[in-house]
């Protein structure tokens, strides 16, 4: 079973993938495997940009609903089945599906794999270049001299990292090496951190445990919060730990993917609060008009139930004027 799985993935994802990677390297100027990861790397992260797009969007959806689920927890007070029923009635009228980010982050994973293990292949056995080709990319100018000499496949980046080397082998360290892996940790970190949200009087995991045995109510949500914030350090320590022992390329990929997602979240973050802050002023200019027509004060609450942060300024009624003494003595005297 696993078997057939594996030769489906290599068939319709693994090979293309590792394919084009030899076709970059082939038709690239120098066919310097550095620049042809980078180059690769960069192509396959932008093909994955509507996914990125749609999760990022689904996680600021949810993460907007969170004052009604705290709203929706405290109604339903302990009753699992009354809370279950408001919750799944909130994501209907938001048109939300909770689940949709991990089906978008499953999509992305088995390419991002496959790039990985592209990469990793070229680096365990040159040869791969060669033997796991298409019959068309064989026949390309630079495949048919690496089948005659696979050591005319550059693997030195920038002039003097070389890429088939680990930061640590031997107990030595290679610094070129090294300075990848630390840069690609700072990225991934950076990555994450661009993504979560900050709260100063958010409770650490290890007091909210302390918290719990204690007796105290314990919210699942910032327990959530607080297992995303211990991620935020660990993914990037766990990737420390890999990387050092793994060839340099792999680093530079690590890194690079992690460049680019960084700009890819930056833009997309940012178009969304420039779209959230036009809607939320045109529908206070929308509201204001409205607020002024009618005068009402019950119905600035309710229009503005859906905008928390809209300024409402409401124009009172002109009241007309009284006249004064003098004014009525002289209209006396025409008379």
């Amino acid at each position: 079973m696993f078997q057939l799985i594996g030769s489906i993935f290599n068939a319709l994802i693994g090979k293309p993938i590792f394919n084009l990677l030899i076709i970059i390297i082939a038709f690239l100027p120098g066919h310097n495997l550095g620049m042809a990861i980078i180059v690769f790397t960069v192509l396959v992260r932008l093909a994955l940009y509507p996914l990125l797009k749609k999760q990022l969007h689904h996680a600021m959806a949810m993460r907007k609903l969170q004052p009604d689920i705290k709203r929706i927890k405290k109604q339903a007070a302990g009753d699992k089945q009354k809370e279950y029923a408001l919750m799944q009635e909130l994501y209907k009228e938001r048109e939300i599906k909770p689940l949709a980010s991990i089906g978008i982050l499953l999509a992305q994973l088995p390419i991002l794999l496959a790039l990985f293990y592209a990469i990793n292949k070229i680096i365990n056995d040159p040869q791969m270049l060669v033997t796991n080709a298409y019959g068309w990319v064989q026949n390309l100018p630079f495949i048919q001299e690496l089948a005659t000499d696979i050591n005319k496949l550059n693997t030195v980046f920038l002039g003097f990292v070389d890429l088939t080397k680990p930061a640590i082998e031997s107990g030595v360290i290679y610094w070129p090496a090294m300075i990848l892996v630390l840069a690609s940790v700072f990225t991934q970190y950076y990555q994450s951190r661009q993504l979560m949200m900050t709260d100063k009087s958010a409770r650490s995991l290890k007091q909210i445990l302390k918290d719990s045995g204690k007796g105290k109510e314990v919210d699942t949500m910032e327990v959530q919060a607080a297992t995303s914030r211990l991620t935020l350090y660990f993914i990037p320590f766990m990737l420390f730990i890999v990387a050092i022992n793994l060839a340099a390329a792999l680093s530079l990929y690590w890194l690079v993917g992690s460049i680019v997602a960084i700009i890819q979240q930056r833009h997309i973050l940012k178009k969304d609060v420039n779209e959230m802050e036009a809607s939320v002023k045109t529908d206070s200019k929308s509201i204001n008009k409205k607020v002024h027509k009618s005068g009402a004060k019950t119905y600035v609450k309710e229009a503005v139930s859906d905008i928390p942060e809209a300024e409402i300024v409401t124009t009172p009624k002109p009241q007309p004027k009284k006249q004064t003494k003098k004014k009525k003595n002289k209209s006396k005297k025409r008379r």
